[in-house]
């Protein structure tokens, strides 16, 4: 507000309250540090510098209509599309009937649509579906695991090449280059600075979820596990689900994203992935009794 740049506030996944966000936000400008709150003084130069006082009866009501309007209603939220990189308005990302106002698909509806034009083909209906469920599930059961990744830091660390090829990259050319798991999320790897591995855009394609034993060699395994500081041992070994993850949070977090109308069907792919990934027992006895596992 301050000095006119966009600012991006992570919140979650939680369609925020309009007066819960005036008594408690606290939203720091990465550009001036001005924060944005109800106890800031306002920066308008041309209102009379009465008014601009946080403790006054205008300043107060600009507040409380500045946060109403970030965040009463879905098409004031953004999201980072997690193939081109871009932060778009939430109407740029497809959702289903019975998701919640803040559910969106991972990819942009361009992304999606570039990607279904190459992989549509080479699969059958089954298959198609059984990797929807499969990445739906995972991706909402790492919801709050994931971390934040600097991209101008990444691109740095990598020498603004990808890891893969060595082709190098333009941080402005957003479409040429992506972010991989290096541990892939259907393992349940959350994404984090020592989990991300900068890619161009085919060999990202050509990676596509796979195991990092599978896809570089070991001069290439050791050089990632230097630059990223991740597990040589795991980068080397065979696929191995997650053993730190926290299963329990997370579905306990799965649970509660969806409306009563699909919950059986949420419930049942859900526990179709809890066996066939042996995640069964990492379940407290509540979650397990309330899936229908005792």
């Amino acid at each position: 507000m301050k000095c006119s740049q966009s600012n991006c506030v992570r919140i979650g996944s939680s369609l925020l309250d309009p007066q819960v966000a005036f008594a408690t936000a606290d939203w720091k400008c990465d550009y001036c540090g001005y924060n944005h709150n109800r106890n800031s003084d306002l920066a308008f130069k041309n209102w009379p510098p009465k008014y601009r006082k946080h403790a006054t009866l205008p300043a107060e009501r600009f507040w409380i209509g500045f946060f109403r309007i970030a965040t009463e209603h879905p098409s004031s939220y953004y999201k980072q599309c997690n193939t081109c990189g871009r932060v778009l308005p939430f109407h740029a990302f497809s959702r289903h009937a019975h998701w919640g106002p803040l559910q969106r698909q991972m990819e942009c509806r361009g992304c999606k649509g570039a990607i279904n034009a190459v992989l549509n083909p080479r699969r059958s209906h089954q298959q198609l579906h059984e990797s929807s469920v499969r990445r739906r599930v995972a991706d909402l059961l790492l919801e709050g695991e994931n971390k934040h990744v600097d991209l101008r830091q990444l691109f740095e660390r990598f020498g603004s090449k990808c890891f893969k090829c060595g082709k190098p990259l333009s941080f402005s050319a957003r479409n040429t280059w992506a972010v991989d798991h290096t541990l892939p999320s259907k393992y349940l790897y959350p994404l984090s600075p020592e989990n991300a591995t900068l890619l161009c855009g085919g060999c990202n394609n050509a990676k596509h979820g796979s195991w990092p034993s599978d896809i570089y060699s070991n001069g290439e395994l050791i050089r990632l596990s230097k630059l990223t500081g991740a597990d040589l041992g795991l980068l080397a070994s065979k696929p191995i689900m997650n053993p730190n993850i926290n299963v329990d949070a997370c579905v306990s977090r799965y649970l509660t994203v969806r409306e009563r109308s699909n919950l059986a069907k949420r419930v049942q792919e859900l526990k179709v992935l809890l066996v066939d990934w042996k995640l069964v027992e990492k379940l407290t006895p509540h979650n397990r009794k309330a899936l229908g596992f005792v």
